[in-house]
């Protein structure tokens, strides 16, 4: 087995690449290059075996790790946190678009909970939500008025079963905040069959559709589709996202909007 000029074996070399593709959930193939002092031709070689062995996929540029198809939701105590950076940036630009007296809807993924602790003081709306987390942190909000909609409850305090899709048909909102597990210019995705329906009763219902998304979705699929990605009106994501699905996320007539962090903007 050859080594490098680093002295490292191949296939010690697409161990450490593995590992810091966990750590840093992207790699770029420039930065692999000179990381290892190696060309960027056999970066892209290692990255073409790795993923050929379903170890990570390759991205315009470089690679994510290898997802599942089906993704299975995180347990509400890691969704329902402080966020990263890139998703409070996401969330405080989305959060821009609300006018007083708006009716929004949010949803129960751990993007949309974001936007709660960057809503305006006092400023007067409606939010309708399938999500008891959610509607538990409006409670005393006493210038939001809060609804919550029917259905069967999950362990998660969501709903999302063929009710709930009933129910939420009974409204009309001036701003759907929409998510997914994987948006692409193929679609928006999501875990299963009964969330992707709820996802598209919701946008049936909503004036605007303003998509929300960190690096880590973009690009991705999944098993069940809740909509045509040009079925929103704005997509929000960050910095970090590949920019050749970008191009092809516009290219559907979708606006993309990119969500700086207070790092990057302090930088500038």
């Amino acid at each position: 087995m050859m080594q490098d000029q680093s002295g490292m074996f191949a296939e010690e070399r697409r161990q450490k690449i593995l590992a810091l593709l966990h750590l840093e959930k992207r790699v770029i193939a420039k930065e692999l290059a000179e990381r290892f002092e190696i060309s960027i031709d056999s970066i892209r070689r290692d990255l073409t075996i790795m993923e050929e062995q379903g170890l990570l996929q390759k991205t315009h540029g470089g690679a994510i790790p290898s997802m599942k198809v089906r993704q299975p939701p995180q347990p509400p105590e890691l969704r329902y946190g402080e966020g990263t950076q890139e998703g409070n940036a996401i969330a405080k630009l989305a959060v821009s678009y609300i006018r007083e007296k708006d009716t929004l809807f949010i949803g129960s993924s751990s993007l949309t909970y974001l936007l709660l602790k960057h809503l305006p003081e006092q400023m007067p709306l409606t939010i309708v939500t399938n999500s008891m987390k959610v509607a538990e942190a409006l409670r005393e909000r006493e210038w939001i008025d809060t609804y919550l909609i029917g259905g069967r409850v999950k362990p998660s305090g969501n709903m999302t079963d063929v009710l709930a899709s009933e129910s939420i048909r009974q409204f009309k909102f001036d701003i759907g905040f929409m998510t997914g597990g994987g948006i692409s210019d193929e679609g928006i995705f999501v875990a299963t069959p009964e969330v992707a329906a709820f996802g598209r009763a919701a946008s049936a219902v909503s004036r605007r559709r303003i998509g929300m998304a960190t690096h880590h979705v973009i690009g991705q699929d999944g098993f069940a589709k809740a909509g045509a990605v040009e079925d929103l009106d704005v997509l929000i994501t960050d910095e970090k996202a590949d920019q050749e699905v970008v191009k092809r996320i516009q290219e559907t007539g979708v606006k993309v909007v990119v969500a700086k962090t207070e790092e990057s903007s302090s930088l500038c």
